[in-house]
């Protein structure tokens, strides 16, 4: 056989063509099954420290009587996120201010013409490590309530839910 004509034949034999279709295109497929992943794992965490900063306000609202209970709206907060490892629920704090937009301490007869509004503000953060790590090293530092993520590229990105 010469090379011309092995040449022409290996031109014209398709044999092998879908294997190597497939060698190049599962990298890929792969990375994007990974990438989903990861980022489903961000949505549900942020959801749930959400969920819990909301179960912690709740649990201070009811009876107009449990905002400075500290400990059962940490507890509310806690328990309704108890698939996220790692959650914590900072000092919630009560603010005040009259409904006609004067100051007031929270004392009764602060506001004699309008009522008192209180404002209670639950907290909540989670540190959330990528399961896949990139090979370039972390350069963030997670801040307050934002579960953050790291994508491969050219630099970290942060993919950030605030609450």
């Amino acid at each position: 056989m010469t090379l011309r004509k092995f040449l022409s034949n290996l031109r014209q034999d398709t044999e092998g063509g879908s294997l190597v279709e497939a060698c190049l295109t599962l990298p890929l497929l792969f990375v994007l099954v990974l990438g989903a992943v990861e980022f489903s794992r961000v949505a549900y965490t942020s959801l749930e420290v959400v969920s819990a900063a909301k179960a912690g306000v709740a649990y201070g609202a009811q009876n107009g009587g449990l905002t400075g209970d500290t400990d059962g709206i940490t507890m509310a907060a806690t328990t309704d996120a108890a698939n996220v490892p790692g959650l914590t629920v900072l000092t919630p704090t009560s603010s005040y201010v009259c409904s006609d937009g004067s100051a007031s301490t929270g004392q009764p007869g602060d506001c004699s013409s309008s009522h008192i509004v209180q404002t209670l503000t639950v907290k909540t953060q989670v540190q959330l490590n990528p399961k896949f790590m990139c090979p370039e090293p972390q350069t963030h530092t997670p801040s307050l309530a934002q579960p953050h993520r790291r994508a491969c590229s050219d630099g970290p990105q942060l993919s950030e839910m605030q609450r």
